[in-house]
This record gives structure tokens, C-alpha cells and sequence, in this order.
């Protein structure tokens, strides 16, 4: 009997590859026989250098860059046999970390992220793969592209200070200093949100307040943020602002779309395909999933309900175990999920929940494989 296992991370308790051991315990206390497959999961965001590299063995490296509030920290970042750097924005410009009296909404940049691609690109990097998600800046990428070695300037030449709210006095955008060694980069950008640059559907409008932002700084962020995409226009010839993913990470999908020529993919079906997960789903039995929380949202681009396409195509029946479920997740089951278990005990507090969450997962896991041989044993 084969298993396949591949869970996201449960947020602040287990990462993926965590989560898919206390399953496959589980397992093997039901059934010691069991041939399990473990590709621990993520979709694009926080995690997702993590279960790449678990998946396929690769190798954690370190960078020292600076965050989004211009301090010093230490980002980690994967190394692949085959020349692919997967970098998470969030390593080098996330919010996670940041105290909300200390958010900077106008002022926060995403230098460090380009630091991170030039020391993969120093490290010889043919392909990236940039997860985005979780960042705590609004400033469209221009501070990745700065230190990759553009130059932002005002009317009187002068260079403009970092942050979103500063493009607002942007002229013109010098690329003659940008690393010429991106032009043979391959840049793959993962993404579970298709949001434009600019508008009320964009970058400032929709992410803007969980960053800081209030209201005011909103507008400041959404003007400015429509400049840049006004000049970079005149300097690429092409429009890009539009494009379906540009307002991800505080417009940094824009400036990855239009000056890396990256492509956007959902996350899971990046981390998917790395991790070989379509082959190890070829003549299984079942497979299982999970994250911290399952709801109807989970159906955009998160982890379970990409697995789960994948397990439909091969026709693998999918138990998903969660955290929770929230209002919704029913409509996980024409999707693919077969079965939907929830981890937190009535009777305990959710932090006791996050502390054991390993031996909940186990017990569920155990739970649902000695139902599935009874069915079996019935069956026969």
C-alpha cells in the first residue's frame, strides 16, 4: 500500500516537513507495512525554501542583507543541484518580526531581496524561483531593482529615497548599472494572487492596511505606485501595471514581471513540480494533506486544493487534516478532498493545540488508516 504525504507547514507550530513525519507515524502505527512518499508542501509563501529543499535535498545558505527597515539580518535562502536559487521575499523584507509600532508603510523597501538574487546570482544561479508573500513593503519592487543596480532619480537627477511613498517624485529610471548577468537568469515568481498594481484592487488598496498603512498613506502608496508604473512604461516601452500578480508583495511581482522578465505560477504547482509530486502520486492509495487552517479560501492557491488537483488526475482519493476548518471548507470536497479531519480537541485551547500539534496530527493520521483498512478487510 502506498501513501503519499504532503502537508503544508502548520503556521507557528510545525514546518511541512514537520507536519508530514506526524503523519507518516500515524501511518505506520495503523498499518507497519505501508509504503509512505513524503513531499512536504508549501504554496509560494512563508515555507516555501524549506519544503524545496526538503523534497529534493538541496542546500540551506545564508545571506547577511538588510530588511525592510534597513537593518542588518540574516536571510536564508535554497541552493538546487541544478543551478535554481529559491528565495522568499518575506526572508529579507517580511513583516513577520516587525512589532506594529515599528511598521513603516512609506518607508519600508525591498533592498534586501536583491541582495539575495545577487548572491545567487555571485553563487552562479541559472534559474530562480521567488516566492512572494508576507512582505511589509509597498514600494513596487524598487528596492530589489536598486540594489541589483538600478537607479530611481527625480526631475533634477537626483537619487529618490527608498520606500513606496518616495516614487512619487520619480522622473526617470536609470538602468544602465542593472547586473547584466540577469538577462540569463530564468525567473519564475510564485503566487496565489492576481492582483493589478494600481487601483482598489491593488497593492496598496487590498495589502496596504496589514502593513500600517492608514488611509491617508494608502492613497499616497496608490498614486505613487501608479507613477512608477507611468515611468517604467517610458523607460521599458510596455505597460505593465495591469498584469495579473504585479500588485503581489506590495508591487514587487511588478517589477520581477517587468524588469526580470519573471513568470508567474501558482506556488504550489512550482513547489509541486520540484518536489516530483505528480510521480509519487502515480499508484497510490491515498494521499494526505493539510495546513493550519482549511476554509473556502483555501481553494486559491493554497496547498491542499493544489494537491488534491493533482491526486483527482491520478485518481488518488485525499484526507486533508487541519488545524481547523473554517466557514466553507465543504466546498474542498468537490475539489478533490475526499475527507476533511479538524485537529483542535473541544476541549483544549488552541495554544495547547499549537504545542502538541505533532501528536494530534499522528493520532488523526492513525485514526484515518485504521478506518481505511476496516473498509479495506470489509471489502475483501
Amino acid at each position: 500500500m502506498k501513501i503519499v504525504i504532503a502537508p503544508d507547514s502548520f503556521k507557528e507550530s510545525l514546518s511541512a516537513a514537520d507536519a508530514a513525519r506526524a503523519i507518516e507515524r500515524g501511518v505506520k502505527q495503523a498499518c507497519p507495512g505501508a509504503h509512505t512518499v513524503l513531499v512536504p508542501m508549501a504554496d509560494g509563501g512563508e515555507g516555501t525554501v524549506e519544503a524545496v529543499l526538503a523534497a529534493t535535498g538541496g542546500q540551506a545558505r545564508q545571506t547577511r542583507v538588510r530588511d525592510a527597515l534597513g537593518r542588518d539580518t540574516l536571510a536564508q535562502w535554497g541552493w538546487l543541484d541544478d543551478a535554481t536559487a529559491v528565495i522568499e521575499m518575506a526572508s529579507a523584507a517580511g513583516l513577520e518580526g516587525i512589532a506594529a509600532a515599528q511598521r513603516d508603510p512609506l518607508g519600508a523597501d525591498t533592498y534586501g531581496v536583491g541582495q539575495l538574487i545577487l548572491a545567487a546570482l555571485d553563487d552562479g544561479a541559472r534559474t530562480l524561483i521567488l516566492g512572494l508573500g508576507g512582505s511589509a513593503t509597498t514600494d513596487g519592487g524598487s528596492g530589489m531593482l536598486r540594489a541589483l543596480g538600478a537607479r530611481f532619480l527625480d526631475a533634477q537627477g537626483k537619487e529618490i529615497a527608498p520606500g513606496g511613498a518616495a516614487l512619487q517624485t520619480l522622473a526617470r529610471i536609470d538602468l544602465d548599472g542593472l547586473d547584466a548577468r540577469l538577462a540569463s537568469l530564468d525567473v519564475h515568481v510564485a503566487c496565489d494572487v492576481d492582483n493589478p498594481l494600481c487601483g482598489p484592487q491593488g497593492a496598496a488598496h487590498v495589502f496596504g492596511p496589514q502593513k500600517g498603512a492608514n488611509p491617508q498613506q494608502v492613497a499616497q502608496l496608490d498614486a505613487a505606485l501608479g507613477q512608477l508604473a507611468t515611468i517604467a512604461h517610458h523607460t521599458l516601452g510596455h505597460d505593465h501595471r495591469d498584469t495579473a500578480g504585479a500588485g503581489a508583495a506590495g508591487g514587487l511581482g511588478f517589477a520581477a514581471h517587468a524588469f526580470l522578465r519573471a513568470r508567474f505560477r501558482p506556488g504550489v504547482e512550482l513547489v509541486a513540480e520540484r518536489g516530483g509530486l505528480a510521480q509519487a502520486l502515480q499508484g497510490a492509495t491515498l494521499a494526505f494533506t493539510g495546513e493550519g487552517r482549511m476554509d473556502a479560501q483555501t481553494l486559491r492557491g493554497k496547498t491542499p486544493a493544489g494537491v488534491a488537483r493533482l491526486a483527482q488526475q491520478a485518481g488518488v482519493p485525499v484526507v486533508a487534516l487541519a488545524g481547523s476548518l473554517g466557514e466553507g471548507y465543504e466546498a474542498l470536497h468537490p475539489a478533490g478532498i475526499t475527507a476533511a479531519f479538524s485537529l483542535l480537541p473541544g476541549s483544549h485551547t488552541l495554544e495547547h493545540a499549537l504545542t502538541h500539534a505533532s501528536d494530534y496530527l499522528t493520532a488523526r493520521a492513525r485514526d484515518v488508516m485504521q478506518l481505511w483498512m476496516a473498509a479495506a478487510r470489509r471489502r475483501l
